[in-house]
């Protein structure tokens, strides 16, 4: 008899969920979605990563590990300094 997938018909919420890395997996998709929005500000304004890095007063390479893709530690601060510094402010909210 064949054992029936418990994750068929299982949404990928519930399968994150299940395995205790929900949460990780929806920070990580945050910041991703921040880091692309500041990507797509910067290239709209014609700012380079040069002239980003010196309005957030940090390093290029700070620079680089902000818009990394899977670095879910960059702090809050770190995102609002990137957001002012494209003219636009962070908003963060509990649902």
């Amino acid at each position: 008899m064949k054992k029936r997938n418990r994750h068929v018909g299982s949404s990928l919420n519930d399968f994150l969920r299940e395995d205790g890395i929900l949460e990780e997996a929806r920070a990580v998709a945050i910041k991703e979605a921040v880091a692309y929005q500041i990507q797509q500000a910067m290239e709209k304004e014609n700012i380079t990563k040069i002239e980003m890095a010196r309005r957030m007063k940090t390093s290029r390479a700070a620079l680089d590990g902000l818009l990394a893709p899977g670095n879910a530690s960059v702090t809050l601060q770190t995102l609002a300094r990137a957001a002012r510094a494209i003219g636009r402010e962070l908003r963060v909210e509990l649902l």
